[in-house]
């Protein structure tokens, strides 16, 4: 369900209908423009039928959503998504690249490899810490000591930093160094991995 609500709706009738979507066990997610706000609503229909929402003050319409994917729809936001990583920005017309070496290996390499990837043009910094092999004696990857690395060699270069989560049980752990959490291919059915990454306070790249 979607609630418009009308043209320079005041922050306390914004905030009331808020309220009452809580107190009903809904989850309220706002999009906010110059001119218009639109409240995205997630719950029981029949509960939240029973609000009369259209009633309230400062809402303008109420419109059922039948589609599945409700928080993505224009309906929901009309806007263009654009995702805010320190001082780049990815979607909206802006252009990204994001650029670094397979598997960060050496102190030097992920250092040369930033400033090379700046100096190129790139506006993110991309490096494999976790690399998980078919076979056990070749290397796996730095593990934390590669995400305390690539943090560093983002910070000197002034770029933000990308790495591959391959395992949920690493989640927090990556999230704590990295600016944007990357999900590859082979965890795309992960749907456990997804659900954990998507409560995390960080860009998700699939």
């Amino acid at each position: 369900m979607l609630v418009i609500m009308r043209d320079h709706a005041s922050q306390p009738e914004i905030d009331h209908v808020v309220d009452l979507l809580h107190e009903a066990g809904a989850e309220s997610h706002l999009s906010q423009g110059e001119v218009k706000t639109i409240i995205g609503v997630i719950g029981e229909r029949e509960v939240i039928y029973s609000l009369e929402l259209e009633g309230l003050p400062g809402v303008e319409d109420v419109i059922r959503v039948l589609k599945p994917y409700k928080l993505i729809t224009r309906e929901f936001q009309p806007e263009d998504t654009v995702v805010r990583v320190g001082g780049t920005e990815v979607g909206g017309g802006a252009f990204a690249v994001m650029a670094g070496p397979c598997s960060i290996e050496t102190e030097e390499q992920i250092f040369s490899a930033a400033r090379a990837v700046k100096a190129a043009g790139a506006t993110m910094l991309r490096g494999g810490a976790f690399k998980p092999r078919t076979s056990p004696y070749v290397f796996q990857g730095l593990g934390v000591e590669g995400l305390k690395l690539l943090r560093a060699a983002g910070d000197e270069s002034g770029l933000p930093v990308v790495t591959e989560v391959l395992d949920v049980r690493d989640a927090e752990t990556v999230a704590e160094w990295a600016d944007v959490l990357q999900v590859g291919a082979r965890n795309m059915q992960n749907f456990m991995m997804l659900e954990e990454l998507g409560k995390m306070k960080r860009p998700v790249l699939l």
